[in-house]
């Protein structure tokens, strides 16, 4: 590809000129003076339907239906790539000297980038970009109201433990990290025997009562508070504006009565859990489950999360938009101001 405006077809993607695709928005001033479809014109997927209608479809018939099928792939590649990545691809390009007029902009910053992305979707949206906000529980929407190892520590010295705090988080960041099981699904159903195996190897105590003990904690209101105070006041806002709300999270069946404690329970129109889909984030069919249950299509849905990998990664993965907590956005009123909601 010489980075020309040409489109070229596989079978598995479309290609409209390899620099623009990764940078520019397409927009009706994408002209493509050149198309030169690489299969013949009856074998091309997106001209299926057109084929049987019109067994030998013209130029110009199969430009606008690829056209269109480019025209949505854009979409994801800009959400996936362009946003995190526009700074260093555009200077990688304009280093190897196939720069493209105007690619200069676009890497300047990340926020000049995701500027022009949200225009770009406002432009084919309206002002509301997003009809679907998928919301990460811990971290994003919910954080302990201790940490944890300090809790560990609290509740298992009567039950003989003695490590530090230190070095409770350390035996946990390691015993979280192993692989668990032939699935490797963590959270199924209670999740009760991952967490038993957590909390022994963390502490080095296999008491059931110490068990129980925390593992109860964790579904109480007393154990959590909100990252954000406003966030109800938000919520409230995003859906009288028409977007439905959900919760996507790796998470065992706690998370329900959780969010009830916490009285929050009836901000969202779904919850999407691993333990109940049987697949955790970054796994996209947890992302494309709460879409189903939202009744969204993937791309008109944005996520936002606190995990690069889990969040970000899986849900660009399932076709949606998404959003780093703590990053791009640091409040759920600035989430809104994004989607085009005014709180």
């Amino acid at each position: 590809m010489n980075g020309k405006n040409v489109i070229n077809h596989s079978s598995k993607t479309i290609i409209i000129s390899s620099h623009v695709s990764r940078f520019c928005p397409p927009s009706s001033s994408l002209t493509v003076p050149a198309f030169k479809p690489c299969l013949p014109l009856e074998q091309i997927p997106e001209l299926k339907d057109t084929h049987k209608r019109n067994p030998k479809p013209t130029l110009n018939v199969a430009k606008k239906v690829v056209m269109e099928a480019a025209r949505t792939k854009l979409t994801r590649v800009l959400s996936r790539t362009f946003i995190n990545n526009v700074k260093g691809k555009a200077q990688r390009v304009m280093g190897s000297g196939s720069s493209l007029k105007g690619l200069a902009k676009y890497s300047t910053s990340a926020a000049a980038a995701m500027k022009d992305y949200e225009d770009y979707r406002k432009s084919l949206y309206g002002d509301i970009t997003h009809k679907a906000l998928l919301v990460d529980a811990v971290g994003t929407l919910v954080v302990p109201s201790q940490p944890m190892a300090q809790i560990y520590r609290q509740m298992g010295e009567k039950y003989g433990v003695e490590y530090s705090e230190d070095e409770i988080l350390r035996r946990y960041r390691w015993a979280y990290g192993q692989p668990w099981g032939r699935s490797r699904l963590r959270y199924v159903n209670d999740g009760r025997p991952f967490w038993q195996y957590i909390v022994s190897s963390s502490t080095g105590c296999s008491d059931t009562q110490y068990f129980e003990e925390l593992y109860n904690y964790y579904t109480t209101e007393k154990a959590w508070h909100l990252c954000d105070p406003d966030a109800e006041k938000v919520f409230e806002a995003i859906k009288k504006a028409g977007v439905k709300l959900a919760v996507v999270s790796n998470f065992d069946t706690r998370l329900r009565p959780l969010l009830r404690a916490l009285n929050c329970d009836h901000w969202f129109d779904a919850v999407a859990v691993s333990a109940e889909v049987a697949a955790e984030k970054p796994n996209p069919t947890i992302f494309l489950k709460a879409c189903e249950l939202l009744e969204v299509k993937p791309e008109d849905a944005v996520h936002v999360g606190d995990d690069r990998r889990n969040d970000i990664w899986g849900a660009r993965d399932a076709g949606c938009d998404a959003w780093l907590w703590g990053s791009d956005v640091h409040s759920f009123k600035e989430v809104a101001q994004r989607i085009g909601v005014h709180v």
